[in-house]
């Protein structure tokens, strides 16, 4: 079957359809990973988006139901270069059209990705509609992209009720240890989030409890500090600030998500009370815009993004510059910024946007790219040992 791409500008590209039958209107961005296309499709920070990949070809591994990020896709569309029909990996439990049209998202094959990365990059971010109608009105339908907003998707994306995690067990001294939640397939048709298995060296967050804000948390979050000994309690998005601070948690994480930071006016109010506790924070991507807005900062929405596993950042105190994973289309203004506050901490090598904050006389630090990253690079990981010992220094100070 035919499907057609077309664009705010315009532009039309013609290709075959992929996926759910469909019509969707969407944010149309690109992502640069060479793999990982499954963590891509369920990361919650893409809702209100459909993913162009630049890789040119996209499927080959299939699905792997242990490497979701969480329990659904969330883009309302992917588009690529060659889908491949027959996936290769011994741990594939379907392959990658199959899991598209199961899950309700549509798509489209067979395009120039190459030609519509370059009009994204080179006339930015745009909407656009993906359809299998051969007969569309373009003057109809180009009204409709101009009007398009992604509007308030992260409590869309947010758990319904809080939760709790469990510290990852130790199976030796130093030895491995094995995640206390597996993947469970039972657990995806439900819709319930759990942490994948993982090895790991030492509990180093042993006996603290973490507070995470899932704004559209990525389950690698959670699972990053459970592996380290934490216990993680996991609350929606419009949870507030006093019900966090009455658990009694030795950290608060601020987790990703997607949409613009300024349509999260009453969680920016109740981020602002977190920060005028004496409580650890450790915030990411959406979460570092909206600790930025919280305390009187500003953002703005980049021409087209970062979104890739490839992205250089340079550690300010250092020197030392790192390969990170990134999703966003907004960044904090540093020009806007009042040091008395916060300083830049991590800037972006290509383009030299912020890329996380240090905050002024408070155990508060904030980064706008993934120390989670799955599959990868997992260079940043070392942040969330930062974090461990600042609530651990936190504990000896109370």
């Amino acid at each position: 079957m035919k499907a057609f791409l077309i664009l705010e500008d315009g532009t039309v590209f013609e290709g075959a359809h992929i996926g759910a039958d469909k019509d969707v209107i969407s944010e149309i961005v690109f992502n640069t990973s060479m793999a990982g296309y499954l963590e891509v499709l369920t990361d919650p920070s893409y809702a209100g988006q459909a993913v162009c990949m630049t890789y040119p070809l996209i499927g080959n591994y299939g699905v792997c139901l242990e490497d979701m990020e969480s329990v659904k896709p969330w883009p309302d569309g992917f588009i690529v270069r060659e889908l491949s029909r027959v996936p290769s990996n011994f741990r594939s439990d379907m392959g990658l059209g199959e899991f598209l049209e199961k899950n309700g998202v549509p798509g489209i094959a067979g395009i120039d990705t190459r030609a519509l990365t370059r009009i994204l990059r080179e006339k930015g971010t745009m909407n656009g509609m993906i359809t299998t109608n051969e007969n569309y009105e373009l003057n109809g339908i180009l009204p409709r992209l101009k009007a398009y907003t992604t509007g308030k998707v992260v409590e869309k994306v947010s758990c319904k009720e809080k939760y709790t995690i469990a510290p990852s067990r130790t199976l030796a001294d130093n030895g491995p240890i094995s995640g206390s939640a597996v993947f469970d397939k039972e657990a995806y048709e439900a819709g319930k989030r759990e942490p994948r298995p993982s090895m790991v060296k030492e509990l180093n967050g042993a006996g603290l409890k973490v507070a995470l804000l899932d704004l559209g948390a990525k389950s690698n979050i959670p699972h990053s500090l459970a592996q380290r000994g934490c216990e993680v309690t996991v609350y929606p998005a419009l949870t507030s600030a006093e019900e966090i601070i009455a658990d009694g948690p030795d950290g608060i994480m601020l987790s990703n998500g997607p949409g613009d930071p300024k349509e999260c006016a009453s969680i920016i109010k109740e981020i602002k009370k977190l920060y005028d506790t004496d409580i650890p924070i450790f915030a990411i991507c959406l979460g570092h815009q909206l600790m930025a807005l919280a305390t009187g900062a500003d953002t703005y929405k980049l021409k087209y993004g970062h979104r890739g596993g490839n992205h250089p950042v340079k550690d300010l105190a250092t020197g030392r510059v790192y390969i990170s994973s990134q999703n966003h289309g907004y960044v904090v203004d540093t020009d806007k910024l009042d040091p008395k506050v916060a300083v830049p901490a991590f800037i972006n090598v290509n383009d030299g946007t912020n890329e996380g904050l240090s905050y002024t006389g408070k155990n508060i630090f904030t980064v706008q790219y993934h120390p989670e990253a799955c599959p990868g690079p997992q260079d940043s990981g070392y942040l969330f040992d930062r974090f461990i010992r600042m609530m651990k220094e936190g504990k000896r100070d109370a």
